[in-house]
């Protein structure tokens, strides 16, 4: 097995949005970002080389985070070493007490910021590494992102790019570009569930977007979200029924030029 050239730093969640910040945020660090929606695609990710970091979602189709986290303890050989990450929206006294004995290195609430995201990856690498001589000199400065001005934006928007985004508006507007083309699909996708009354589906499609809402600074979007996801999470069939257009209205109107 050729080994990579970069280390290899794996991000297993079923939102798309929530993939593609991942790999803007990371995509100027000395690493190659692989993404994937599923435990079965991550561990694929995992046979064809050594990995230094997995990141996972918790809530996702087919086996969970925690199903996969299991998996990797009891797997040595497929793990090779790499250290695990959970990243979630769900994260609550219940959750981590699940998590206990899953070996979790590392514990990310979504909406993550730039800051924590890319600090959990770089201090990832260098326990990979292991210790090294006290430098002789003093590091170079890193150059502060390349920003755009923030004036085309909310005043919510400017507080999401300055607390979670490091005041990058560039890498704000990029993700909000794609959540914007993204969130159309998942109109699509959460409108099927609730027709065919599949409310686990119903239920992780809120869970994802009031994660990807977060993440924009979206608090009324992601108050949204939450109302379906806990409706579907009972069934309560008449609450997601009202529930539902309202998010679903929500989501349109952002799409408005």
């Amino acid at each position: 097995m050729k080994p990579a050239t970069r280390p290899r730093i794996v991000c297993v969640d079923d939102d798309a949005s929530i993939r593609r910040f991942v790999g803007l945020v990371l995509e100027d660090l000395p690493v190659e970002v692989l993404t994937c929606a599923d435990a079965v695609a991550a561990r694929e990710l995992l046979r064809q080389g050594p990995v230094a970091l997995l990141i996972t979602d918790l809530m996702m189709p087919g086996e969970s985070g925690f199903e996969l986290l299991a998996s990797l303890v009891a797997d040595p050989a497929l793990r090779a070493g790499a250290l695990l990450a959970v990243f979630s929206a769900g994260l609550n006294a219940t959750t981590r007490a699940r998590l206990e004995g899953l070996d979790v290195w590392r514990e990310l609430d979504k909406p993550v910021s730039v800051r924590e995201l890319e600090d959990c990856v770089m201090q990832a690498l260098a326990r990979a590494a292991g210790p090294r001589p006290m430098a002789t000199t003093a590091p170079a400065p890193v150059p502060a992102p390349a920003n755009e001005s923030t004036a085309a934006f909310s005043d919510v928007e400017r507080h999401t790019i300055r607390e979670l985004f490091g005041g990058d508006a560039g890498l704000y507007g990029a993700f909000r570009d794609q959540a914007l083309q993204q969130f159309v699909l998942d109109r699509q996708a959460l409108a099927a569930s609730l027709r065919a009354a599949d409310w686990p589906a119903v239920r992780r499609q809120a869970h994802s977007l009031k994660g990807a809402l977060a993440t924009l600074g979206d608090a009324t979007g992601q108050a949204l979200a939450l109302t379906l996801e806990n409706a579907a999470a009972t069934p309560d069939v008449a609450a997601c029924q009202q529930a539902w257009p309202a998010l679903d209205q929500h989501l349109s109107q952002m799409n408005r030029p």
